[in-house]
């Protein structure tokens, strides 16, 4: 089961929300629970791919960050709230009249770091790449296709990503050419071309695409 297969398992659009995929989850788990659905096999087996599509997204799909603590206004006086363990700096000041100290104590903003999301985002970018390119070894072109192009909408901005989508397009292009269906083959020759357009190595290889698609026409 590919990461596209477990968004629409659960009715999702690839690239939705940790949120979304709980909720999603949960309303169908529900339906199609065994205990709801007694004797019913194929309530079962849907049970079963919805739990087992739930389980993968998670692994590569990081939860949302929550909001950060609201800081405290700093408290005069030795005594603190004891739910805050930040960092203290004591400071003495002397009086005129008398040598008696006073301490000051200011609480520091919380140093506690939100969870690391770029790390979670190459992991999910990695393993997704693994997927990518197994799908193009076994020429399952639609599938490589759909997972390269789920995978460059939830990372946008990442240049391998575009460059991976762009020799996907490519390589089933060729595919197509080789299968005669040559209008089809220069939509996604096209399509190569325009999402990774500065990659020098990708042109020259579309050109020779094109070149023997000129050939056979």
């Amino acid at each position: 089961m590919d990461l596209g297969d477990c968004y629409r398992l659960l009715g999702l659009r690839s690239g939705a929300s940790f949120t979304d995929i709980k909720t999603s989850y949960r309303r169908l788990a529900q339906q199609y629970h065994p205990d709801i659905n007694p004797g019913d096999k194929k309530a079962k087996d849907k049970f079963i791919a919805l739990t087992e599509a739930y389980r993968f997204l998670l692994t590569v799909v990081p939860p949302e960050e929550t909001n950060p603590q609201t800081k405290r206004s700093p408290t005069v006086g030795g005594a603190s709230s004891p739910t805050y363990s930040s960092q203290r700096e004591e400071t003495k000041t002397t009086t005129s009249a008398k040598t008696t100290t006073a301490t000051v104590t200011t609480e520091k903003p919380s140093t506690t770091q939100p969870p690391n999301i770029a790390e979670i985002e190459q992991r999910l970018k990695w393993k997704t790449y693994e997927q990518l390119q197994r799908f193009l070894r076994e020429r399952r072109f639609p599938q490589a296709i759909a997972l390269a192009e789920a995978l460059a909408a939830r990372l946008p901005k990442d240049a391998e990503v575009r460059q991976w989508q762009a020799i996907a397009y490519q390589i089933w292009g060729r595919a197509l050419i080789n299968e005669n269906q040559l209008l089809k083959a220069r939509v996604y020759l096209k399509k190569a071309l325009k999402t990774d357009p500065h990659n020098k190595t990708l042109w020259e290889e579309v050109q020779r695409d094109f070149q023997k698609l000129e050939q056979i026409f």
